[in-house]
């Protein structure tokens, strides 16, 4: 027998379901375990201990703390002096230690054996689910692993910076780099007068020694300025550079970064990002000068895998969030949950959070397979743009209506999904924007359209009977695409649909998938969700992908 405290029944009593908490965000979700399933027992076991922590009352207080309280900037001390330093709450704090401790930051570079040949889909669970807690803390870890991509450019760089990097045991003393158990690393890409256009950058990098340069301009957006060092772009005599860039000298002194403020941002309020000024900053080189966009995008085409598992998480916490409430809320005379537009609603949401779910694990899994396999080498050029477009621009959309099926009091801060609404547009903006990923997507269909044709092949394939007459419509948007840049945003969604679908049929997922192919391929256009036809069976939708706690 159940026994309830007085609130409890109080609450009951008012038709308030309990929030949800408490329930393991692993273990809840089917698609998920199914994803893993082939992966060693000893990961499974880890996944199970995290979905267990990242909706417990007390990893949500952290998470709520830690964004109720963002960081502060110091930038002088009490005689005038320049401090530069940034300051968290401890839940920051706590948060970063444990998903440092779970190697989110380093795992995909460790020779792990029970891992081996996973490195990146095993680390996507971890991410997967730890967005489902707080994302604003995962940009500084996201670099981090990102940033040795860009390291391996310049070896001697990459020997020393690279044991503090995959360290365990998170440091966040205000000291040299090499005196610390563990390093964080950000990213400075953006200025002001060029943003997203890297190569109007002004910064200027003059050599100074073998691989040592001095650098001297502004960064509008410099990612984590808390972290010890920063990947960034500068002009030399020889083109664009790429440097890694100390926040700290070896005596302790400061590099010359003078960070101006902190972003005030909509969301992502745990994190830290800031504007920065630096005169003669020593930087190593990272590669060669000229090759410096070429060598950052290693690192950046990881954070973007990143920007789509995040998303997908915190979609899938915001849809358990939402369907958990309406199976315990009465409205009309029976359940929200029994309620055919409720369920409509819900249901159609649910086949975009499975494909969504689906297509980053499988961009994972390409990166994983890129190097022996061919067609994961092209899966993963092309589809890397098109998976963080696709997931990332749908789930503020999403992550709101989660909110609205919960009703006013969904739109409180008291709840996970007002901080998931706050964090869902972060993800579509950094890291390339969705005219950027369209551009990207043409690039590589004017570069190496054979990688096109590697990629339909599979997706016929997966897509069974659909196959054929799919591929003649993406062949003809990329026709379009090639004669007119503007379709480019056409040509992105119709991939990111067919190749969602392919994944579920490919996962085995049926009715899941047939839903998913009529409605987004085969369909009119749909301008909200709920629009589903009657003939897919939304209950079953909805309890086969979320299936109620016990």
């Amino acid at each position: 027998m159940t026994i309830m405290n007085r609130t409890e029944e109080k609450l009951a009593a008012l038709n308030q379901p309990k929030p949800w908490s408490g329930v393991n965000a692993y273990r809840s979700d089917p698609l998920l375990v199914d994803l893993t399933s082939t992966l060693a027992r000893s990961l499974r076991d880890e996944y199970d201990v995290v979905g267990k922590y990242v909706t417990s009352p007390e990893a949500q207080e952290l998470a709520r703390m830690a964004n109720a309280s963002p960081p502060q900037l110091r930038t002088h001390g009490v005689r005038g002096e320049r401090l530069d330093v940034t300051e968290f709450h401890p839940a920051y704090h706590a948060l970063m230690r444990r998903s440092m401790s779970s190697g989110l930051h380093c795992s995909v570079w460790e020779n792990q054996t029970d891992a081996r040949g996973h490195e990146h889909k095993a680390r996507a669970v971890r991410f997967f689910l730890t967005a489902q807690l707080e994302s604003g803390h995962l940009c500084p870890l996201t670099m981090t692993s990102a940033s040795v991509a860009a390291l391996v450019a310049s070896p001697a760089v990459q020997k020393e910076w690279t044991p503090k990097i995959l360290s365990r045991k998170y440091d966040s003393a205000n000291k040299p780099p090499m005196q610390k158990s563990a390093v964080t690393i950000g990213m400075g890409m953006t200025e002001k007068q060029g943003g997203t256009d890297v190569r109007a950058n002004t910064t200027s990098g003059e050599r100074v020694g073998e691989g040592i340069y001095r650098l001297s301009g502004h960064k509008w957006f410099m990612s984590a300025p808390m972290s010890d060092a920063f990947v960034m772009l500068a002009q030399t005599k020889d083109g664009m550079g790429c440097f890694l860039v100390p926040r700290l000298l070896e005596d302790g002194s400061a590099n010359g970064l003078e960070f101006q403020r902190l972003k005030d941002k909509i969301g992502n309020r745990s994190n830290a990002s800031s504007e920065v000024e630096f005169d003669e900053a020593f930087g190593f080189l990272l590669g060669t000068p000229g090759d410096g966009v070429r060598t950052i995008l290693d690192m950046v085409t990881l954070t973007r895998l990143d920007c789509a598992l995040a998303s997908a998480g915190m979609m899938r916490a915001s849809m358990a969030e939402a369907v958990h409430h309406v199976r315990g809320r009465v409205v009309f005379g029976k359940k929200l949950i029994d309620q055919p537009l409720m369920t409509r609603v819900l249901a159609d949401m649910a086949l975009d959070v499975a494909a969504a779910t689906a297509l980053a694990f499988r961009l994972a899994d390409s990166f994983d397979r890129a190097r022996e396999n061919p067609v994961d080498a092209a899966y993963a050029r092309v589809m890397t743009p098109v998976v963080k477009y696709w997931i990332c621009k749908i789930a503020p959309g999403l992550i709101y209506e989660a909110m609205e099926s919960i009703g006013g009091s969904g739109y409180v801060e008291e709840r996970p999904i007002a901080r998931h609404y706050r964090e869902a547009p972060v993800n579509a903006i950094w890291e390339g924007s969705g005219n950027v990923m369209a551009l990207d997507v043409l690039r590589v269909l004017n570069r190496g359209k054979d990688l096109f044709e590697t990629l339909f092949a599979g997706l016929e394939r997966d897509l069974g009977a659909s196959g054929k007459k799919t591929v003649e419509v993406l062949r003809a948007a990329t026709a379009l695409a090639e004669r007119d840049e503007g379709a480019g945003r056409l040509l992105i969604e119709q991939l990111a649909l067919a190749a969602g679908a392919a994944e579920l049929y490919r996962l085995g997922a049926g009715k899941i998938a047939d839903a998913f192919l009529e409605t987004r391929l085969a369909g009119g256009w749909r301008h909200t969700y709920g629009v589903l036809d009657a003939r897919f069976d939304a209950r079953y939708v909805l309890d086969l992908l979320y299936p109620a706690a016990t």
